[in-house]
């Protein structure tokens, strides 16, 4: 099976990745397991920061709001969560790079978090959807 990962800029590709172990060319498998392995921390990070619901619906919650701004109150009251609870997923969010705290204590998603949220939570969800189907 030939699958392969496109992503297009006015239908132009700018990157692609084969989807199968039997279409990658083994240096370049290398070199790219190489370039993860230099940037794990970042992953980790990322991942640690999604890896559960209740920070994952804060984030799905900022995305309601145009400015992608809430405060810790508007979390608390929005998802009927308690100050603890709060407190532990706006600092794993921001040790993952998704939040940024303004002066005026309202938490916001940083411009790049608003790609990566998006790419590992929604299209990851329509990719596996897609795998499944076929």
């Amino acid at each position: 099976m030939k699958l392969k990962l496109r992503l297009l800029k006015d239908n132009k590709v700018v990157f692609e990745m084969p989807l199968s172990m039997d279409e990658w060319p083994r240096d370049r498998l290398e070199s790219e397991l190489d370039s993860f392995e230099q940037e794990i921390g970042r992953f980790t990070r990322l991942f640690d920061a999604l890896s559960h619901e209740t920070r994952l619906r804060m984030m799905t919650r900022l995305f309601g709001n145009d400015d992608l701004t809430l405060s810790f109150a508007d979390f608390m009251r929005d998802l009927d969560l308690n100050p603890k609870i709060v407190w532990e997923g706006t600092r794993k969010l921001r040790e993952g790079g998704l939040l940024s705290k303004s002066p005026d204590g309202k938490y916001r998603c940083s411009d790049p978090a608003v790609a990566e949220f998006l790419m590992l939570s929604l299209a990851l969800r329509r990719l596996f959807k897609a795998m499944e189907e076929l």
